[in-house]
């Protein structure tokens, strides 16, 4: 059963009830633009306690606010009763949710293509707040005072921009000014919330429209200070040339290009990533400028080969040379020489391990790290290809070491 059919089985069963009923939100949208619907949601009149008793499979999630999703046939729907809300304290969450209307809910949803709803059953739009007119003219704007909207829910600054970017549409004059305003509030809203609505930006094929619009606004800036000028210009500029489908450390990267690692990374631990997406991020601004040497060594080659970001280190420095206007030269003599590797191993394990280092005369601590580091090395570059000559290749550096000490 699809996401679609379980919200109009759902439907039938609360108007069989008695209920009002109807699909809401961004599904809505979505089908008047005939795009697909990522979640279809359900409103209606039935109280948290009467969809509880209805259905046999629910989860509380969050029914003090009218919220309850109901499980069936293996699919999750948000079900929430008709309400207003009030008493935004903390920019994010209301102090207080009274049942309402469906027109009432409507007036308390962010914008307007987003406040529509439709009845599957009489196959009818219901739009008590204008989003078909503004889906026809490609707008996104606010329901109601923009100023009073984006008050009680900081985080629909960065949707509207979201919004704009995944739809190509403009954002009405007087929403922009009230995003330009309140921009700075964005900082009372949890990393997490952020990080989310920026990686849906920067990680779709519009996003240098949509990082443009971040600087423009000055919600850039809010969330990572001293992000402006030539850096944050050359960053859009990256964004542009990246590939249609990135993932989200490689879009940072490209965000971030214009500035050393240092401040790259100061500004994404700002978000909160995860420690895999900060290892990524980290490789790819740390590496950039290697893959133009043409000429680098086959080990070095090989050891970032290796590495599972290669191919976005790869997409990261063709998009910079692109910025700058520069040639792509060296990046195509390395992809040639990768390309000639395949059916190789370029991660091959050691030939030798630390306890037999140690057996051929390297004194133990640090300097068993760094032979074992520079007989990978020379594994690498296909200078040793057997354990016979890594030991003789042992004895060999020990010697010239004994050497040097006298």
């Amino acid at each position: 059963m699809t996401s679609r059919e379980a919200a109009i089985k759902i439907i039938k069963r609360l108007r069989k009830a008695d209920y009002q009923a109807l699909l809401a939100g961004g599904c809505v949208r979505d089908m008047l633009l005939k795009r697909p619907a990522k979640d279809y949601d359900v409103a209606t009149d039935a109280k948290p306690d009467e969809v509880i008793k209805l259905f046999k499979r629910t989860l509380k999630v969050g029914a003090k606010f009218g919220v309850v999703m109901v499980i069936a046939d293996g699919v999750q729907t948000e079900v929430a009763t008709f309400r207003t809300e009030s008493g935004y304290a903390d920019g994010r969450h209301p102090g207080r949710v009274a049942f309402s209307s469906p027109q009432e809910d409507a007036g308390r949803r962010d914008f307007t293509i987003n406040g529509m709803f439709y009845d599957p059953i009489g196959r009818k739009v219901i739009d008590y707040v204008g989003g078909r007119s503004d889906l026809r003219k490609g707008l996104v704007r606010t329901i109601g005072d923009a100023q009073k909207r984006f008050g009680e829910d900081y985080l629909r600054l960065l949707r509207a921009v979201r919004f704009s970017t995944q739809l190509d549409f403009a954002i009405e004059p007087q929403t922009w000014s009230a995003i330009c305003t309140k921009a700075r509030n964005i900082t009372k809203i949890s990393a997490e919330r952020i990080a989310m609505e920026l990686e849906a930006i920067v990680t779709h094929p519009n996003r240098a429209h949509g990082a443009s619009m971040l600087i423009k606004s000055k919600l850039a800036g809010a969330v990572f200070p001293g992000f402006e000028g030539k850096g944050a210009k050359f960053g859009i500029e990256v964004l542009g040339n990246l590939s249609k489908e990135i993932d989200f450390p490689l879009a940072l990267a490209g965000l971030f290009a214009g500035y050393d690692t240092k401040f790259g990374m100061a500004q994404a631990g700002r978000l909160k990533l995860s420690r895999a997406h900060s290892r990524h991020l980290r490789f790819l601004l740390n590496r950039r400028g290697e893959l133009l040497e043409a000429q680098m060594g086959l080990a070095q080659l090989k050891m970032l080969l290796a590495q599972p970001y290669f191919s976005d280190l790869y997409e990261l420095q063709r998009a910079i040379q692109k910025a700058h206007g520069a040639g792509i030269g060296p990046l195509l003599a390395i992809k040639k020489r990768a390309k000639a590797l395949e059916g190789r191993q370029v991660s091959p394990k050691p030939l030798l391990d630390g306890h037999e280092l140690i057996r051929l005369g390297v004194q133990p601590g640090p300097m068993v790290g760094l032979v074992a580091k520079e007989m990978y090395i020379a594994q690498l570059s296909e200078e040793l290809n057997t354990s016979g000559q890594a030991r003789k290749w042992v004895g060999e550096w020990l010697r010239r070491h004994k050497q040097l000490e006298r």
